[in-house]
């Protein structure tokens, strides 16, 4: 079955007050920066930790889980940052879907299809039209 590489919307589907809470918005919330070391990493390099582990009653959402490279994530383990003195660069929060657009165009995705290049414009001057 033949598919279109590319499709056009042709109304406007409002966007949902909270953006979903995946493993690639957290990364991209926190800049695919380590919030222990403060270093970028490549996502494929990149874990997120629970600032309170789940054993210990730690939950998985928003305000719990931050972006950790893997040697800090071994490194913190299953200890609360207090005692081991390792704390987030950033204190973990709910973002705007307006702040993951942003930040998404600092990092703009090196695996796109060669036909998405015309309808993406990462950071390119645009034509003034009519």
């Amino acid at each position: 079955m033949r598919l279109p590489s590319v499709i056009v919307l042709k109304e406007f589907v409002l966007q949902s007050r909270r953006p979903a809470f995946t493993r690639f918005n957290v990364f991209l919330r926190d800049r695919f920066s380590c919030q222990y070391c403060g270093k970028k990493f490549p996502t494929q390099d990149l874990t997120f930790d629970h600032l309170v582990p789940r054993s210990r009653g730690g939950t998985t959402n928003w305000k719990n889980v931050v972006t950790a490279c893997s040697r800090c994530n071994l490194r913190k383990g299953n200890h609360l940052p207090e005692s081991v003195k390792m704390y987030p660069k950033n204190k973990p929060r709910v973002p705007s879907n307006y702040e993951l657009q942003e930040n998404g165009r600092a990092f703009p995705p090196n695996h796109l299809h060669e036909s998405w290049r015309d309808f993406l414009y990462w950071d390119s001057e645009l034509e003034e039209g009519d």
